[in-house]
């Protein structure tokens, strides 16, 4: 059963345990050594969690991953998804979507869905490369973009989509201390799933955000 599709409150669970790995050094969250990471990546191993046991016909979809660039460092923009939504609703997520038959590329999804869910341009969005795909229980197939955004630049939300759009420090998010690891049993003995969790003031990040999240902290460690 997608973890989407079942009602529960993951903030209500226990912690498990806390991943617990070193904070990156800051001198890995600087645009110039994050260019040359994506365009030379060592060899490294993307985390997958039980949330991907996902059915077996795919659905195309990608997220941006966008970095902000900040005085005081980088920052990870996200959205918060409406509470009325078929899926995932009330989620914190990147911005993204679904691809169409008209996009040219996974990159090409990202960006369209981007200008039209938050109102971002794509001309303020420098594309530095891709995250592995992320496979959700929902039955996606999520290609995550990671670009670098240029301020300043103005925001308009969906209304029909998008509840919120905040910034949480990059520093803060590429920290293990941060990254909690949370289960839950599934109705109908459907199994017990383990996802992440990544707490920061009001904001409840998990699922397949917070995996993706993760993947992203593994490539910039390794």
């Amino acid at each position: 059963m997608p973890l989407s599709k079942f009602s529960f409150d993951p903030k209500s669970l226990p912690v498990d345990a806390v991943a617990g790995e070193a904070a990156l050094g800051q001198e890995r969250m600087l645009e110039d050594w994050l260019r040359q990471r994506f365009a030379a990546p060592p060899d490294w191993q993307p985390e997958t969690a039980d949330e991907s046991l996902a059915a077996q016909r795919m659905t195309a979809a990608s997220v941006l991953v966008p970095l902000v660039q900040r005085p005081d460092g980088l920052h990870l923009l996200l959205t918060r998804r409406t509470d009325h939504l078929s899926a995932h609703a009330g989620q914190i997520s990147f911005p993204g979507g679904r691809a169409e038959p008209e996009d040219v590329s996974a990159i090409d999804t990202a960006l369209r869905e981007t200008e039209e869910e938050i109102g971002l341009a794509r001309s303020h969005i420098d594309v530095i490369g891709l995250l592995p795909d992320y496979i959700t229980s929902s039955g996606y197939q999520v290609t995550p973009v990671v670009g670098l955004v240029h301020p300043p630049f103005e925001l308009v939300p969906d209304p029909n989509e998008v509840a919120d759009v905040f910034e949480v420090p990059l520093a803060f998010l590429m920290d293990g201390m941060n990254h909690q690891r949370l289960s839950v049993e599934l109705p109908e003995g459907a199994g017990r799933r383990h996802f992440y969790a990544i707490p920061y003031g009001p904001h409840f990040i998990w699922g397949a955000t917070a995996g993706m999240l993760r993947n992203l902290f593994h490539l910039l460690r390794a």
